[in-house]
């Protein structure tokens, strides 16, 4: 079950038919709440229906509780390797997450009444009812947790929609009852009780709990900060503005929430699918960005829909569904603070989504800053508060700054190379043989770039010239330089500027510390590991999944190596000095060609290598964040630079 052994495409295809899964069953549970919102709505009219909204929001705060021993239950059932070490661990959670349900539903039922008159509630009842379910609500956490982990999304969806059903078929019917708001809540309560049986796994025999006791609870403090920061951030606002505002916009604004829980929960199905599969994964296969992006893009494109619909949507729609009560005087629209509403949570979604990611596989410090930032979100709610709107854009405005706070850090640590590439390799991986001259250096990059389409128009008049180049004619080398800068202007001058040049000695056992040029098709192959004899190795298993051009380019470089002395320019390598790893700069194809016809086909390749201090500002060796910056201000700094008309004056300026 462990997912270690995909590589990151099938992650991403894994990710993508388990998001299809658990998006099915989230736009069927999503349907079935809103047929509920919309029932209560219009049975119990806006008070009623805040009523019920607040209570059982109050629940979905204690669901930071519920979700923390879900997401690790999920985490550590997903790394165990067999049957029994999952079950075992699920075993540890369910009895903690029973032991701790019980308590938080004395604690609901001993301040029952001071709950109830905070939350201006009719009937402190209400809360006992809640203190119910609160106590099926915690362990159904752990039981939905190992189903996740095990990989279980069909039978996650199916629980719950269950749970959904229940709630709307149980509401329905005690309100007719006669019930009211009671019968809603009781029917909250049943359903999770239904839904916490009906999760019931098939567990594999005893043994010993694998995971130590201290590092569990380690392990969900640092999920219950998560799962605290998120619950207080999704359903604070409802909490607060039940008790700043009369009982009639409340209802109202719960019933706008309501369309931001729909959001998430979409979203939700994405992250769930995630969690476990990227927390089974090996380090280069997560370190794809891809694997990250697909999840981003599914929640954005699924929010910037849904989203947009709301803005479209016509106000009486709403008052048709909900009932006339559900109409607001004055200048702001329901369905445009809907559309503000579902905007705020696709931004907070993102967020959610990026910190999950880091927790799969690590203690993510990010939930620390989520927590902070639900704490300055109540304070802002209570400070600003005059309109729903400005309630609205508090939150906008707080989920904005979190997602920057938390996407930028992660930017900058996920487009870095490996940190491999920048630590010393114990030994000196090259022998300097002599120093060369730049202009020795751009002969031997033209050379082996000279077929390239760019340079079609020159290829007839200038071939000799590149193919032997006179190093000691200054006019040939400005030529050569010209026409390098036709394609490579931008790389070239990436470069720092005391970069000195040597050929260099390359035998086998030095290719680990060497690096491929991270691009293009290239980044594919590395799967986060951008080792040339890692990414040799990858295409010698994975032939079949490269397109054929790219494999006949590689085996024209080997046909040609078996000649006594094959007609290209050296492999130039980049560096800071030659006791630490070097980065290709051009020659990935040659490299692994040698590589994978016979190793011992190096001697026939020359290698030239640059090294500076300064290299690490350079983004084609050390790629991040601020040296992208850098290379993004160089390009636009040289786009006044017309190399093809440089090119021309050098040709003109000779007859």
């Amino acid at each position: 079950m462990n997912g270690g052994i995909h590589n990151a495409r099938s992650l991403q295809a894994r990710i993508l038919s388990g998001s299809a899964v658990l998006l099915s069953g989230s736009g069927l549970t999503t349907a079935v709440n809103l047929a509920y919102n919309i029932l209560v709505a219009q049975f119990l009219g806006p008070k009623g229906f805040g009523h019920a909204t607040v209570v059982y929001t109050l629940l979905t705060v204690l669901s930071g509780i519920t979700l923390s021993f879900q997401i690790i239950s999920t985490k550590l059932v997903a790394q165990q390797a067999s049957p029994e070490a999952m079950s075992a661990v699920y075993r540890w959670f369910h009895g903690a997450a029973w032991a701790c349900g019980l308590f938080i539903a004395a604690l609901l039922l001993i301040f029952r009444v001071g709950i109830s008159s905070y939350l201006n509630l009719p009937d402190p009842l209400l809360v006992a009812l809640l203190a119910l379910g609160a106590a099926f609500y915690i362990p159904l956490g752990s039981r939905r947790g190992f189903i996740q982990g095990t990989y279980g999304f069909r039978s996650l969806a199916t629980n719950l929609v269950l749970e959904g059903i229940v709630r709307l078929c149980g509401s329905f019917l005690l309100i007719l009852a006669g019930f009211g708001v009671r019968g809603v809540i009781a029917a909250n309560a049943a359903a999770i009780a239904v839904a916490y049986f009906a999760a019931a796994p098939k567990l594999a025999q005893r043994i010993p709990n694998p995971i130590s006791t201290s590092f569990a609870i380690r392990e969900t403090c640092y999920a219950l900060v998560f799962f605290s920061g998120q619950v207080l951030i999704n359903n604070s606002d409802i909490v607060l503005v039940k008790h700043f505002f009369p009982a009639k916009l409340a209802g109202i604004y719960a019933a706008i929430a309501m369309v931001g829980r729909v959001i998430f929960s979409f979203s939700s199905a994405v992250v769930n699918t995630t969690f476990p599969l990227v927390a089974g994964t090996r380090d280069e296969e997560r370190k794809d960005l891809r694997v990250i992006a697909t999840a981003l893009l599914l929640v954005f494109g699924i929010g910037s829909i849904l989203a947009f619909g709301l803005c479209i949507t016509p106000a009486w729609m709403w008052a048709a569904l909900f009932g006339s009560g559900f109409q607001i005087a004055g200048g702001n629209s329901l369905p445009g603070l809907l559309a503000l509403y579902a905007l705020t949570t696709v931004i907070y979604s993102l967020s959610v989504v990026i910190i999950t990611f880091e927790m799969s596989y690590k203690i993510a410090n990010t939930s620390w800053v989520q927590l902070a930032f639900s704490g300055v979100l109540i304070a802002g709610i209570c400070r600003f508060h005059s309109s729903l709107q400005e309630v609205i854009l508090v939150q906008l405005y707080l989920m904005a700054l979190l997602f920057a706070f938390i996407a930028i850090p992660f930017l900058i640590h996920s487009l870095t190379n490996p940190k491999d590439l920048l630590t010393t390799g114990g030994s000196c991986p090259i022998r300097l043989v002599r120093r060369v001259a730049e202009n020795e250096v751009v002969a031997e990059f033209l050379k082996s770039d000279f077929s390239n389409p760019a340079f079609e128009n020159y290829q007839e008049t200038m071939r000799d010239m590149v193919a032997h180049p006179n190093l000691n004619d200054p006019t040939e080398n400005a030529k050569r330089r010209a026409l390098l800068f036709l394609r490579h202007l931008a790389l070239w001058k990436e470069l720092p500027d005391d970069t000195q040049w040597y050929q260099v000695e390359i035998s086998e056992p030095d290719l680990k510390h060497i690096r491929v040029f991270p691009r293009a098709h290239w980044r594919k192959m590395a799967r986060g590991s951008f080792s040339i004899t890692e990414v040799a190795e990858y295409l010698h298993v994975h032939r079949d999944v490269f397109e054929s051009r790219f494999l006949t380019k590689i085996r024209s470089i080997s046909d040609q190596l078996c000649h006594e002395e094959p007609e290209f320019g050296a492999v130039i390598l980049i560096g800071i000095d030659e006791d630490r790893p070097l980065a290709i700069l051009d020659g990935n194809h040659r490299l692994v060609a040698a590589m994978l016809s016979n190793p011992h086909q190096l001697r026939k390749l020359t290698f030239i290598c640059g090294l500076s201090e300064k290299m690490t500002e350079c983004c084609w060796y050390n790629t991040n964040l601020f040296t992208l910056f850098r290379y993004a201000a160089n390009v636009m700094a040289q786009t006044v630079r017309n190399p093809e008309a440089e090119l021309e004056r050098i040709l003109q300026s000779v007859g």
